[in-house]
């Protein structure tokens, strides 16, 4: 199986939601910012200065990520989704080593990310690329328990 990280474009917009409306729906609910964010990823997330990342096998789309801009130096990884059928074998892996490569290209000091201990898969990947628990503000997400940020160095 040869997977390919690929750049978003408007043609595969689709994507980011139904793969993320995917897992919110399996594990909690879809708020109102995910369904501003999915429904319109060129205006909401392009736009703003982010990049959508996706996962494809095969011409078939099976993963996707987002680097938001929050700053010139802060962005949030978010928006990880591997669809249930691939999930086990590394894509969420890729996902997180091409943004994190592209978060070093494009010189961000800093990356967030909110996401809920119930996700025990997501959370022992984060911190083993290093990222750790810092405060989290109320009201980003409501299923948020946890937020972390893994400081990038040059």
């Amino acid at each position: 199986m040869t997977i390919e990280i690929i750049p978003y474009t408007p043609a595969l917009a689709i994507h980011i939601k139904t793969l993320n409306e995917e897992w919110l729906t399996q594990y909690f609910q879809i708020e109102e910012n995910d369904t501003k964010q999915l429904s319109n990823p060129s205006t909401e997330i392009i736009a703003k200065g982010g990049f959508i990342y996706y996962a494809q096998v095969d011409d078939k789309i099976i993963g996707t990520a987002t680097l938001m801009k929050i700053d010139t130096a802060i962005y949030e990884l978010g928006k990880m989704a591997v669809t249930e059928k691939f999930q086990g074998k590394g894509i969420g892996k890729l996902l997180l080593e091409h943004c994190l490569h592209e978060a070093k290209n494009l010189a961000v000091k800093q990356l967030i990310l909110y996401s809920n201990t119930k996700l025990n898969a997501a959370i022992t990947l984060y911190r083993k690329y290093g990222f750790t628990e810092i405060p989290m503000e109320n009201g980003h997400y409501d299923r948020a328990n946890i937020k972390m940020h893994l400081i990038l160095t040059p």
